[in-house]
């Protein structure tokens, strides 16, 4: 099986995966891989989606049930927790609908939230409305990445555009790595 076959069989799973880990960088990865006729923009889009939206939902139960338990104590611990609990208490709506599109705050605020005084229904209401919006926009970014990719490829002649994409992927995520962890040391 070559790399165009396995990432058509595969992609849209890896999408949801990563978008419920790390996010962006699979999100835009599933916009290339749209653009490319490896899979279809709206299973890119709508895995996207599902992995945000569930691994939200996730952390904010978790936030919600085991408030005394060490992931929330864990979570607790960070910096960022104390920042998100002062924004929800703050602006709890435009919170909800924002957090993913903040750096740093991404992985503690549905915890956070879990923690807060926002019901339940409304936080899922929100949540699955920003999940919506986020996965359409970064997958859509991919799509258009993928475009510009495409042209860039097309002058040099590149044989197999899929190892790109991955490649691309790869720095992406090494960046993204690196400076969440340049990040962490200066919290520490």
């Amino acid at each position: 099986m070559n790399v165009d076959a396995l990432l058509a069989h595969y992609g849209v799973v890896a999408v949801f995966l990563g978008a419920m880990a790390e996010g962006e960088t699979f999100v835009l990865a599933g916009g290339v891989l749209a653009h490319r006729g490896l899979i279809s923009p709206v299973e890119a889009a709508l895995a996207a989606f599902l992995g945000s939206a569930l691994a939200d939902q996730i952390c904010f139960f978790i936030g919600r049930r085991a408030r005394g338990g060490r992931l929330v104590a864990r979570a607790r611990a960070n910096p960022a927790f104390a920042k998100a609990l002062a924004f929800i208490e703050r602006y709890p709506t435009g919170y909800v609908l924002g957090f993913r599109y903040l750096y740093g705050l991404r992985v503690v605020s549905p915890i956070a939230i879990g923690v807060s005084e926002i019901p339940a229904g409304r936080f899922v209401a929100l949540n699955l409305v920003s999940a919506a919006s986020w996965a359409a926009l970064f997958t859509g970014l991919g799509y258009v990445f993928g475009h510009a990719l495409d042209g860039l490829l097309g002058r040099f002649h590149v044989q197999h555009p899929a190892l790109i994409v991955l490649a691309v992927v790869g720095v992406v995520a090494a960046g993204l790595s690196w400076r969440h962890a340049r990040a962490a040391r200066r919290v520490a």
